[in-house]
């Protein structure tokens, strides 16, 4: 197993929707383009000041009255994309994510495999 393996150990799905992240007094517009029960990862913003070291907020949009909620740390940023590591997630958002994954996974197991890196230890 390698290292990127390693720490890709959630299943990540390209999903393509708005968010907005926020940190402190500061909100951005972002697209989303991969989503795991472990983060996000955005496209960079136009104009954006996040801090690595200070937790943010996203919110996934999945319809007007849908989104997904996720405490997050910045992990890595680029002037193309925004990775985030998810630190907490709320019981409403979490069964949202589950089933985002098992809807975009081309994996008949997809439920099962979803639900084991839901309850295996870190």
């Amino acid at each position: 197993m390698t290292s990127t393996d390693e720490r890709r150990r959630f299943t990540r799905v390209k999903f393509d929707t708005a968010a907005t992240v926020a940190q402190g007094s500061n909100a951005y517009h972002a697209q989303v383009l991969d989503i795991s029960l472990n983060g996000v990862l955005l496209k960079t913003p136009e104009d954006y000041e996040l801090r690595a070291d200070l937790p943010s907020h996203i919110s996934i949009f999945l319809s007007e009255d849908t989104e997904i909620q996720m405490q997050v740390t910045l992990a890595h940023s680029s002037n193309r994309y925004l990775g985030f590591h998810c630190e907490s997630v709320d019981m409403d958002s979490i069964v949202h994510l589950r089933r985002l994954i098992e809807l975009n996974m081309d994996d008949e197991r997809a439920p099962e495999r979803v639900l084991e890196e839901m309850v295996a230890p870190f």
